[in-house]
Parts: structure tokens; C-alpha cells; sequence
């Protein structure tokens, strides 16, 4: 009697605990699309082929678009990568396969305290360092703030992915004669491209919401941005201040701005899944 008592109330907990992780699955995933779907809905009369062609309308007009923030946010988050990928990588390298364990725990313990750091305090740093030298804002200052964001993220993400890689393939290659070196960036680097890839990805989609650094860095511009020495215009400033207008077409224009934003973020994200699943599934071959 007592053991079908306790077979009983397993089977009821087995049940209560799969609706409930089912429930939760539901919620999480209904909470995308809800936002996604409010986002398309109150932006969607915005979205057009101006909107990703035109330049933005002086104050008061309706219409115009947002090609300038596009190319702007598309050239930060291309210095960002420049700046913080491979110093997030070869230092992930170095902890990885070269450091002791003391300057390691220390190395990681630095590093998790910069990616706890708030961006609005990466942003004054950037400008106390960049912009307030040379006088104005620019999208290089609007890069290397990003790029410092980036760099733990990337430093944490290699160390990750290059521990996971097992020491027999190392071992195999240093015993046909190959350097530590070669063997590293031959061998497993190559092993864990896929895994590096994707933590990139995902490092890339972290950072190109971020807006408090920009404000301070490469802060605006309605018309195109020349070069790298000049103010720009990015998806992120420029939905903060569309939002807290006063017009009504430019909340729509910061809503659509919004929703392709989110839309790009959710591409970087799946597209790294896909590198994962397709580099799990070469590594069972």
C-alpha cells in the first residue's frame, strides 16, 4: 500500500513538473512573439523601401528613413568586431593553453568584472579617453566603446570552447613533431571554429542594442557619416530619440527602427544555433 502511495505521488509530481516546464517553454516563447508581434504592429506602416533607403526628414516632415543609422550601426559594429575579437581571442588562447593557474583565476576574475561593468560607464570612459582628446564625436569612439564591451565576452567564450576540445588531439599533433603554437592554431582552433563562430555571433548581437555608450561616443547624425572621424547615426540613438518626440510619425519610425533591430539581434542568434547544431553534428560523424 505504501509503495503504491509513493508510485503514485511520483508519477503526480512527474506530471505537475512536465506541465509546469511545459507552461513556462510556452510563456517564454509567447513573450518573443508578442514583442515581435507588437513591434511589427506598431511600426509596420513605417517599414518600406524608404525606410531603408531614405535619409531621415527635417523636424516637423513626415516620411524619410533610417538608411543612415543602418550603414552607421553597421560601420560601430564593424570596428567593434575589429577591436574586440581579436583581443577576446587571443587572450582566451592564452588562458586556454598557455597560462598557470593563479594569473588565470586572476585574468577571469578581471574579466568577469568588466562584462558586470554598466556601458553607460564604458561610454564615459570612451569619452574621457577619445572624444573629449580630439574635441568631437565619431564612430571610431562609438566602435571602441563597443569594442571593450566585446572583449570579455570573447576572452570567456574561447577559453570555453577551446578547453572543451580534448588534449588527445593535442597530444597527437605535438607527437608528429608539430609546436605548441602550430599545434594550437592548426589543430584546435580549427576543431572549435564552430563553437567560435557562434560565441562571436552571439557577442556581436549583445552589443548592437546598446545605446548609453553611443550617446556618449558617436552620439548622432541625420545626415550620412564620412569616414570614421565623424559623428553617426545608429538604430539604437536614433530609436531613443525618436521615441521622446514629439512628432507622431517619429514614433512610428522608432517602433519600426525597433522591430529591425530586434529582427536582425533574432537572425545573429538563430544563425549562431544553426553553426552549433551543425558543428555538434560534424563532431558525432
Amino acid at each position: 500500500m505504501i509503495t503504491g502511495d509513493i508510485s503514485l505521488m511520483r508519477r503526480v509530481t512527474n506530471v505537475a513538473m512536465l506541465g509546469l516546464t511545459g507552461l513556462s517553454t510556452l510563456v517564454v516563447v509567447s513573450i518573443l512573439f508578442f514583442i515581435l508581434g507588437y513591434l511589427l504592429w506598431m511600426g509596420g506602416s513605417s517599414l518600406s523601401i524608404q525606410f531603408f533607403t531614405n535619409l531621415p526628414k527635417p523636424t516637423g516632415e513626415t516620411g524619410g528613413g533610417m538608411a543612415n543609422a543602418i550603414v552607421g550601426s553597421g560601420k560601430t559594429l564593424l570596428l567593434a568586431s575589429l577591436i574586440g575579437v581579436p583581443i577576446g581571442f587571443l587572450g582566451g588562447v592564452y588562458l586556454a593553453e598557455y597560462s598557470g593557474r593563479t594569473f588565470a583565476f586572476l585574468v577571469r576574475y578581471v574579466t568577469d568584472l568588466l562584462n558586470g561593468v554598466p556601458s553607460i560607464v564604458i561610454g564615459i570612459v570612451a569619452y574621457a579617453l577619445i572624444v573629449k582628446p580630439m574635441s568631437h564625436f565619431s564612430t571610431l569612439a562609438g566602435g571602441v566603446a563597443l569594442g571593450i564591451m566585446m572583449i570579455p565576452i570573447a576572452l570567456r567564450t574561447t577559453e570555453e570552447f577551446l578547453r572543451s576540445i580534448p588534449n588527445s588531439l593535442r597530444e597527437g599533433a605535438m607527437a608528429l613533431g608539430a609546436t605548441r603554437s602550430r599545434t594550437i592554431f592548426t589543430v584546435v582552433v580549427p576543431a572549435a571554429m564552430s563553437g567560435l563562430t557562434s560565441g562571436m555571433m552571439l557577442n556581436l548581437a549583445r552589443v548592437a542594442g546598446e545605446t548609453a555608450p553611443l550617446l556618449f561616443t558617436a552620439l548622432g547624425n541625420m545626415f550620412w557619416s564620412q569616414g570614421w572621424m565623424q559623428p553617426t547615426a545608429t538604430l539604437p540613438v536614433m530609436i531613443y530619440t525618436y521615441a521622446i518626440s514629439a512628432y507622431d510619425d517619429w514614433h512610428q519610425q522608432a517602433w519600426a527602427a525597433g522591430f529591425v533591430l530586434l529582427a536582425l539581434v533574432l537572425t545573429i542568434n538563430i544563425t549562431a544555433r544553426l553553426i552549433i547544431g551543425r558543428g555538434a553534428s560534424s563532431a558525432r560523424r
